[in-house]
């Protein structure tokens, strides 16, 4: 359903995203893991439209978004990183912006709002402007956002943050049922244990490439390192703190 191939940004001299290969099937939740400024959000900027590749394509679903972009976008649901919504308009009415993007409007996307925003607790704040809305309500306000369409593929960066305990739990679920179903989940988290216990394979990206990829016990045998958990193979394949800078900064 997600298809990278050569996939290449640059902004001036510096390369973003460096020729990235990346294939995710129906049915999988893929997680792209990697450190700060390593290209996964803006990876994911391109894959949901909002930044253009230098070079290389996407395909969603066999469609290529920068060819025929309204038919891509239509099977895609993203959740950014930071939950931008539009204050001066209530829950409702910014799911049913949302769904108008799409071109969905009537009883079944009403039905559709109430039941999201009663899946998420938001009910109460339905016609209450968004201004007044929590960190973590807007986190689920856009959640809901992504999902009114009904997309094919989830595309989600930084799911979690902001998040309560049982509103991640909550995420989590629905992931799982979501990709059992016969979706598709590409998914960035800073939280190992999440993406270790979640996805069923996994890309490790360091400066802008694939540095790892597939199962756990995949990568484990890329890397000749059968005994380390997901944390050890990630500071081993991105560069992790060493003892010895520890040592310099707390004076040992």
């Amino acid at each position: 359903m997600i298809r990278l191939n050569q996939l290449v940004k640059r902004y001036g001299r510096f390369t973003a995203v460096d020729g990235i290969d990346l294939a995710v099937p129906s049915g999988e939740l893929f997680g792209f893991l990697g450190p700060n400024g390593a290209g996964k959000t803006t990876t994911f900027r391109m894959i949901a439209g909002i930044l253009r590749p230098t070079s290389g394509t996407i395909e969603i679903g066999g469609i290529d978004i920068n060819r025929r972009p309204l038919e891509a976008k239509a099977r895609l649901g993203f959740i950014p990183d930071r939950p931008f919504v539009y204050d001066k308009l209530t829950g409702a009415e910014f799911l049913r912006f949302a769904a108008a993007l799409y071109g969905q409007q009537g009883p079944l996307v009403e039905r559709r709002i109430d039941e999201l925003l009663e899946l998420f607790e938001l009910t109460r704040w339905k016609n209450e402007l968004t201004e007044s809305y929590s960190h973590g309500m807007r986190q689920k306000l856009i959640i809901s956002g992504a999902l009114v369409h009904r997309p094919e593929v989830i595309v989600v960066d930084e799911p979690m943050i902001g998040l309560d305990p049982r509103s991640a739990r909550l995420l989590k679920d629905l992931f799982r049922q979501f990709v059992d179903r016969g979706g598709t989940v590409l998914m960035s988290t800073h939280t190992l244990e999440v993406a270790e216990t979640m996805c069923d394979r996994i890309a490790i990206v360091n400066g802008g490439k694939i540095v790892a990829s597939g199962t756990m016990s995949e990568i484990q045998e890329q890397t000749s390192s059968e005994h380390l958990g997901l944390e050890d193979l990630f500071l081993k394949l991105t560069g992790g703190m060493r003892d010895h800078q520890l040592d310099a900064i707390l004076g040992a």
